[in-house]
């Protein structure tokens, strides 16, 4: 199975590990859960009117865990390599390879730098809007990218472009992740409106 290993358990990298578990691909998130969400309170996500950054990740968290990511909570990561075949995250506890990377460390770009990824002057990583790095098969995410923008929405955003790009490679053509309402009851076992 393709494996995706996600770096940062924020809003960019819980979308990235949704987007690519729900169809199909192994997941895991690395997360030290030092996401700003716990400062923040939401009244400019769509279809939220208003929402605690605590509570906004608890559902976010659950829906991975409802796909069956492979979330490890509280393990840091230590450094990332490419090794020609993929990658090699690795923690305290161990190495863990990896197809694809995805980093969504916030404002910490260190990771990126220390993988190659090119910078600009501001040592913002250059991505395009697949969030694709210089190295190829390495995505990076919300303020990784973005002097200025770190708002969740946009980190989901960009998290989920970096997950459909990773499918579209991965299924030989353009993927959309598109859902109707008989995918929640085939999912879920019924509808599902609840946030």
């Amino acid at each position: 199975m393709t494996h995706v290993a996600i770096v940062g358990g924020g809003p960019a990298g819980l979308s990235a590990a949704l987007f690519t578990a729900k169809n199909g691909l192994g997941a895991t998130v690395f997360d030290t859960d030092e996401t700003w969400m716990h400062k923040a309170h939401l009244f400019n996500y769509p279809g939220i009117g208003s929402i605690g950054g605590d509570a906004f990740m608890q559902v976010a968290r659950q829906q991975v865990d409802d796909f069956g990511v492979d979330r490890r909570q509280g393990e840091e990561v230590t450094g990332v390599s490419a090794d020609g075949d993929g990658f090699t995250v690795s923690t305290e506890d161990g190495d863990h390879d990896a197809d694809y990377v995805v980093l969504a460390t916030g404002a910490d770009r260190s990771l990126a730098e220390d993988l190659g990824c090119e910078t600009d002057d501001d040592g913002v990583v250059s991505v395009g809007v697949e969030m694709e790095t210089s190295v190829a098969d390495a995505y990076a995410t919300g303020a990784m990218v973005r002097a200025e923008e770190w708002q969740a929405v946009i980190a989901a955003g960009d998290g989920a472009a970096a997950a459909l790009n990773i499918l579209t490679k991965e299924k030989g053509e353009h993927y959309h992740d598109f859902d109707v309402p008989a995918d929640a009851t085939e999912t879920f076992g019924g509808m599902v409106d609840e946030v």
